[in-house]
């Protein structure tokens, strides 16, 4: 993948923007448990960063998603990854089905807002009982006139509490699993919607998460998105963009834990040295970026595929698997570079630690990765 002069605008007007109006305050938003959404995504808004890789004629840049994984990569230098996630979640999670299959009327009452930073959006299909199991799903949206009327429940739903609009998984027939669900757009302020309190997260502190209720919620049914009865099928396209989002946000989160690490264990002494004068110490970080840089080959080789049309399913679970087990193994070895320091809360390896640990969790689990993986490898065992 070959990186033009557009790209590297887009690099650092993102970088200068992190570097301005993120991270000074990313401390101060960690102990709130929030990030003002709405004041933040307007910024962004107004310079363009949240629809690289959307249609013109909703106010996107209508570029490649070369473009948008540069972006991607460069939210993995914010020192929150609640704050990158949620940013994550309005351009990579939430909205591409709709830019890809909802109607005009849609796209420019909801894609619209979206894109100008005017609205936060979530994307809505964990439910308690089924995360990784998209298929399990039992929130309901059975017509009603003119109207959809929605009951169920969604847990872990990133952006929620401040979210404006919900692009929500539910089910539309008794139809077969993969059969009957649909996407529907939901205004957070429809009668019936309720929320939790915030959830209580191991990381990812500064991200407003909570469950969120739906009792006999009405939306038209032209708030649906592309065909009813296709919902899975889009919901599993649309994770291809937030894999490899997640594949290239951890990139910079990782490479800033081992620059950090470096800079520590230069200045800390032990035994009549600096650690890193330690062969095991300068080794190990060594090998540790020689990984990351693996990965990063692996999600440029499946963005290249994404943008000329071929399916990047497997890549993109790769990746996205590696992602996972890779954000682990540098965190928790920089760590223990540390010592004490490293088991401190407000130690930055510390809280990539726990930031990145939801990478093995969120957008389908690892077991679910490999899961795929095997299916696509011809490997995996048929069901009976």
């Amino acid at each position: 993948m070959k990186f033009t002069e557009e790209h590297n605008a887009i690099r650092q007007t993102i970088a200068a923007f992190i570097d301005k109006e993120i991270n000074p305050y990313c401390d101060q938003w960690e102990k709130d448990g929030i990030f003002p959404a709405h004041e933040l995504f307007k910024k962004m808004g107004d310079l363009g960063l949240l629809g690289i890789a959307k249609p013109t004629e909703y106010g996107g840049m209508g570029l490649d998603y070369s473009y948008q994984i540069v972006f991607s990569e460069e939210l993995g230098r914010i020192k929150s990854g609640g704050v990158s996630m949620g940013i994550g979640v309005q351009t990579d999670m939430s909205t591409p089905a709709l830019a890809k299959f909802g109607s005009k009327e849609l796209k420019e009452k909801y894609l619209t807002k979206a894109i100008s930073g005017e609205a936060v959006f979530s994307i809505a299909v964990s439910e308690p009982h089924a995360g990784s199991d998209v298929a399990a799903i039992k929130t309901t949206a059975v017509k009603d006139g003119d109207d959809y009327v929605i009951n169920g429940t969604k847990m872990w739903i990133t952006n929620s509490t401040q979210a404006d609009y919900l692009c929500l998984l539910a089910n539309t027939s008794d139809d077969k699993p993969h059969l009957n669900k649909s996407l529907i757009v939901v205004p957070t302020n429809t009668p019936g919607v309720s929320f939790s309190e915030k959830l209580d997260k191991l990381g990812m502190r500064s991200s407003d998460t909570a469950q969120v209720f739906f009792d006999d919620v009405r939306v038209p049914q032209s708030n649906l998105i592309g065909e009813e009865g296709m919902g899975f099928t889009y919901q599993m396209l649309q994770f291809q963009e937030e894999r490899l989002y997640c594949a290239a946000g951890a990139l910079k989160a990782m490479e800033y834990c081992i620059d950090t690490t470096i800079e520590y264990t230069r200045e800390r002494k032990a035994f009549g040295q600096s650690l890193l004068d330690n062969q095991v110490v300068h080794f190990r970080l060594a090998e540790l970026q020689t990984e990351v840089e693996a990965l990063r080959a692996l999600t440029y080789d499946a963005v290249d595929g994404y943008i000329n049309g071929v399916d990047v399913t497997l890549k993109a679970s790769m990746a996205k698997l590696k992602t996972g087990r890779l954000v682990r193994e540098v965190t928790d070895s920089c760590l223990q570079y540390w010592g004490g320091m490293g088991f401190m809360w407000d130690n930055p390896v510390s809280r990539a630690y726990r930031d990145q640990r939801l990478c093995s969790i969120g957008g389908g689990a690892d077991e679910v990765m490999l899961g795929i993986i095997c299916k696509k490898m011809g490997i995996a065992p048929g069901r009976k």
